[in-house]
């Protein structure tokens, strides 16, 4: 049984999944707009916004576990010195999902997401 189970799992393997959500966070942070599926866009909200929350402040701990999260330091230093001082003001709703259509190839629905 699925109960209160509310994470999508795209048909991957958990480390798989793991490191979909880095390579997109870290596109997000580097572009700050990225298309991509629908689903994929929903599943990152929740992801980036937590890590701009905790990029709000910039302490020690706070950049060992976003180095965690994101693995690669150039983005965690991109989150912590532009991205995040931008919403200290914000209580939350970092990002954006505009919702496109369907894409050619297989009709799969896609998606940009922006920061607001």
């Amino acid at each position: 049984m699925r109960h209160h189970n509310v994470n999508r799992k795209f048909g991957r393997e958990t480390d798989q999944r793991r490191a979909l959500l880095r390579s997109l966070a870290g596109n997000l942070i580097t572009h700050g707009k990225i298309i991509t599926t629908e689903t994929k866009a929903k599943e990152l909200k929740s992801f980036i916004e937590k890590l701009i929350t905790k990029g709000k402040t910039d302490t020690v701990a706070v950049r060992r576990d976003l180095i965690k999260c994101l693995v690669v330091t150039k983005y965690v230093n991109k989150l912590i010195k532009e991205v995040s001082p931008k919403y200290i003001e914000r209580k939350g709703g970092y990002t954006r999902v505009v919702k496109m259509g369907m894409r050619g190839g297989d009709g799969s629905r896609m998606a940009i997401i922006e920061f607001v």
